[in-house]
């Protein structure tokens, strides 16, 4: 595709979004961005791919280093994909992986079992478990294990927020994380069970239904909103200007517990002119609307 084709599909990015609303739709997103992704850059990051932190074929991890060493220790981002709790893989966030690797961070791109063969709380086991194996190479990745960083989109965020946010969940033996970044998550699954209307979520629901089951006597109890139990740390939320309601509803709903009730003083911002899968999309492609927000954040901490 020439460079004119391209500029001329990247002015259209807007028109595409804003016309498609509050959607989730994968093959349409990354139909946008294929041509931008097939030219993203990638130059001086070394990639090492299928590494195990575990043993289902799931639990596997991609490393993206700086190419350049240098003598002093490098922060690590542990970047955990999307997918619903059904779907999803960790290569579909390479641009993610290529892109913080340019700015300098040892990058992790873990991914975790999927549901309904393995319901809740495997996600946020396995997070843990990729998180805990990044602090016990840190001497080899060449990182500062006091500056790892952990982050997700999505369900990914949904799986990040309990791994870091309820005590069983965090690995033994591992300080805390550095900061967490939450992009566009669930975090409160007994609400978005009550409120199916409201959020025009099908019932049953494909995704919910698959990874915490269908009794919803429990789902209270499976919420991570609700089982908050960790000392405050530095922690980002952040929303698509075009999420789903659920995403918004949710992100604000965590951010008030977390102050009002847990000593917490997180930062929030809203991704604007992207929708929950574009704002993903663009990393290291067209624009740097997410990238910069999880950027300026984590040079804060």
């Amino acid at each position: 595709m020439s460079d004119l084709a391209v500029s001329k599909i990247a002015g259209q990015l807007d028109n595409l979004i804003r016309a498609s609303g509050a959607v989730i739709n994968p093959p349409l997103v990354k139909s946008w961005y294929a041509p931008f992704r097939d030219r993203q850059p990638k130059d001086g990051v070394d990639v090492t791919l299928d590494i195990a932190y575990g043993e289902n074929e799931r639990q596997k991890l991609d490393v993206y280093r700086p190419s350049t060493r240098g003598a002093s220790s490098k922060p690590l981002l542990l970047f955990v994909h999307g997918g619903g709790f059904i779907r999803g893989d960790r290569r579909d966030r390479a641009n993610i992986g290529w892109r913080f690797a340019r700015e300098g961070f040892v990058t992790v791109l873990p991914g975790y079992r999927l549901g309904p063969a393995h319901q809740w709380p495997a996600g946020a086991e396995d997070i843990a478990a990729a998180w805990a194996w990044a602090c016990r190479h840190a001497g080899e990745l060449g990182v500062d294990a006091g500056r790892i960083y952990i982050a997700g989109e999505s369900a990914g965020a949904a799986h990040v927020a309990a791994a870091a946010l309820i005590q069983r969940f965090r690995p033994a033996g591992i300080p805390g994380p550095r900061a967490a970044l939450l992009v566009s998550g669930v975090y409160n699954v007994h609400l978005e069970h009550l409120a199916r209307r409201q959020f025009g979520i099908p019932d049953p629901d494909s995704r919910n239904d698959a990874y915490f089951g269908r009794d919803f006597a429990r789902y209270g109890a499976m919420s991570t909103i609700e089982n908050i139990d960790v000392a405050p740390f530095p922690l980002l939320i952040t929303w698509a200007e075009l999420d789903p309601a659920q995403m918004q509803v949710q992100a604000g709903e965590l951010f008030a517990r977390l102050v009002t009730r847990h000593g917490f003083d997180p930062d929030i911002a809203m991704i604007r002119g992207h929708n929950h899968l574009s704002q993903i999309e663009a990393v290291n492609t067209v624009d740097e609307v997410l990238a910069s927000a999880l950027l300026d954040f984590i040079n804060q901490h």
